[in-house]
C-alpha cells in the first residue's frame, strides 16, 4: 500500500483576527482548527504528519503533542516555501503526501479519503481538491483540458473574462507525489507582486513536465472554508455545530431546537437521551442512554450515566450514576460523583464530593469535600464547613442520617451511620452512630416582652 503523508500550514500570523491568539488555535466548537485539520488527516489513515508552524509555534505544539512532527518556517514567505520546510524530514520518501491548511477545520477523514484514492488511482503526480461556487469571484479557478486534466489555476487578477466564468475554484488543499513535490518546490520562483513562493506554481511546473495533474470536487462546498477572521470563524462554529448535531440525531438522540443546542467534537451521547434548547456539552463529556438534559445546562468533562435527570445546571468534571438527578440551578464542581438514584435538588453546590446511593440533599445546600453514604438526608441550609483559612477538610456521614435543616458540619468531623443532626446545630465533633446531636442555643421565652419594651419608649 503506498505510504501516505500530510504537510499542515500552520504558520501564518493570521492578522486579519485581530487576535492575540494565534490562528489556527481559535476553536471551533471547543477545539482549535489545527487540531480539527490533524485529526481528520490523522483518520484518513496518514502515516506520517508534519506541521509546518511559524509565530506560536510552542502553543501549537502543545496542543498537538504527539500527533504530528513539526518544522518551522521562521520567514513568511509564501506557501511554497513553508512546505519546503518538511523537505528534511519527508524528501526521501516514496508515496503521496497530502498539503493542508490548518484554518480549515470543516474538512473531513471522507473528503480526504476521497482525494487521496482519486490521485492513487489516477496515477496522477498532483491532484487539486476543488469546489463548485455559484460565486466564484475572489478565488483562483481550475482551468480543466478537455479530458478532465487540469490545465492550470489562475487567479482571479490574472484570469481572462472566459477563465472568470468558470465556476470550478482552487480550495487550497492538494495531494503530490512526494518526490516529484520536492523537486518542484525547489523550481518554484518570487517573481510575483508580494515576492513570495506559492504552492500552486508546482502544478504549473509539473504541467511543464507533461506530468498528470487531477482534480477532485468535493460535494459539499462548505468543507473548504477557509477561517481568516471572526465573521468565517463564527461561519465555521456554526456549521460544526450542525453537522455535530445531526450526526448525533441519526445515531437516536433527540433535540428539540438543534439550532439552540452546542455539543463539541468529542462528546458521546446515548440513544433516546432528550437534550432541550440551550444545553451545551464540552469537552470529554460521555452521556448514557434514556436521559434528559434540561433547558440551559452547561456540562464539562463529565460522565453522566443512564436514566439521568439534570434540570439547568452546571456540571464539571464530575459523575452522575444512574437513575440520580439534579436541579434546576444547581453546580456541580469537579471530582464529585453522585452514585446511584441520588437526587440533588435546586440551588445545591457539590465540590470533590461523593454523595451516595439514594440520598437526597434538596435546596440550598453546600457540599464540599465529603464522603456520604446510602439513603441520607440532608435538610436545606446544611453547609459543610471544609475550609479553615489555610487547608481543606474532609468529612464523612454515615448512611441512613439525617441532618436538619440549617446545621452547619465543620470539617474534620465524622458522623456515623444512622444518626440525626438537629435543625440548627453547629457540629464540631464526631457523632457517634445510632446518636443524636444537639448544638445550639437553648431557647428562652421573655414574656411580656412586648409590653416591657413599649414602656421604656
Amino acid at each position: 500500500m503506498t505510504k501516505r503523508f500530510a504537510v499542515v500550514l500552520a504558520a501564518g500570523q493570521g492578522t486579519r483576527m485581530k487576535s492575540k491568539l494565534y490562528k489556527v488555535m481559535h476553536p471551533v466548537m471547543g477545539k482549535p482548527m489545527v487540531e480539527h485539520v490533524v485529526d481528520q488527516a490523522k483518520a484518513a489513515n496518514i502515516d506520517n504528519i508534519v506541521t509546518v508552524t511559524g509565530v506560536g509555534a510552542e502553543t501549537v505544539q502543545e496542543c498537538l503533542g504527539d500527533k504530528s512532527e513539526y518544522v518551522l518556517q521562521k520567514e513568511q514567505l509564501g506557501t511554497a516555501h513553508a512546505v519546503l520546510q518538511a523537505e528534511p524530514l519527508l524528501k526521501n520518501e516514496e508515496g503521496t503526501t497530502l498539503v493542508i491548511c490548518g484554518d480549515t477545520p470543516l474538512l473531513t477523514e471522507e473528503t480526504l479519503e476521497g482525494l487521496m484514492k482519486h490521485h492513487e488511482s489516477n496515477g496522477a503526480k498532483a491532484t487539486v481538491l476543488t469546489a463548485h461556487a455559484d460565486d466564484p469571484f475572489g478565488y483562483g479557478r481550475v482551468i480543466r483540458d478537455e479530458d478532465g486534466t487540469v490545465l492550470k489555476i489562475v487567479e482571479q487578477k490574472d484570469a481572462s473574462e472566459k477563465e472568470q466564468a468558470v465556476k470550478e475554484i482552487n480550495t487550497g488543499t492538494y495531494c503530490f507525489d512526494n518526490q516529484m513535490l520536492f523537486k518542484a518546490l525547489n523550481q518554484v520562483g518570487n517573481d510575483n507582486v508580494q515576492g513570495e513562493y506559492y504552492l500552486p506554481d508546482v502544478i504549473e511546473i509539473l504541467k511543464d513536465k507533461q506530468e498528470l495533474v487531477s482534480a477532485y470536487q468535493l460535494t459539499h462546498k462548505e468543507e473548504a472554508l477557509g477561517v481568516n477572521d471572526r465573521v468565517a470563524l463564527s461561519k465555521a462554529n456554526r456549521l460544526m455545530k450542525n453537522r455535530i448535531n445531526e450526526q448525533h440525531m441519526r445515531n437516536g438522540v433527540t433535540m428539540i431546537d438543534p439550532d439552540q443546542t452546542y455539543i463539541e467534537r468529542d462528546v458521546k451521547i446515548g440513544q433516546d437521551t432528550v437534550i432541550e434548547p440551550g444545553v451545551y456539552l464540552k469537552g470529554k463529556t460521555i452521556i448514557g442512554e434514556d436521559c434528559m438534559i434540561g433547558a440551559h445546562s452547561i456540562i464539562v468533562d463529565s460522565t453522566i450515566h443512564s436514566d439521568v435527570q439534570v434540570k439547568s445546571s452546571l456540571i464539571e468534571g464530575s459523575v452522575m450514576e444512574n437513575h440520580s438527578d439534579i436541579g434546576p440551578n444547581s453546580h456541580l464542581r469537579p471530582e464529585s460523583i453522585i452514585k446511584e438514584a441520588a437526587h440533588i435538588g435546586n440551588y445545591v453546590e457539590i465540590k470533590k464530593a461523593t454523595i451516595g446511593e439514594e440520598t437526597k440533599v434538596g435546596h440550598l445546600t453546600y457540599v464540599g469535600d465529603a464522603t456520604l453514604g446510602k439513603n441520607i438526608n440532608l435538610g436545606c441550609g446544611t453547609v459543610f464547613v471544609n475550609y479553615d483559612g489555610k487547608n481543606k477538610h474532609h468529612i464523612n456521614v454515615g448512611d441512613n442520617s439525617f441532618i436538619g435543616c440549617n446545621a452547619n458540619l465543620i470539617a474534620p468531623v465524622d458522623i456515623e451511620e444512622n444518626t440525626y443532626v438537629a435543625a440548627g446545630s453547629t457540629i464540631t465533633d464526631n457523632v457517634p452512630a445510632e446518636s443524636l446531636a444537639i448544638a445550639r442555643s437553648r431557647q428562652t421565652n421573655k414574656l411580656d416582652y412586648h409590653k416591657k419594651s413599649r414602656n421604656k419608649e
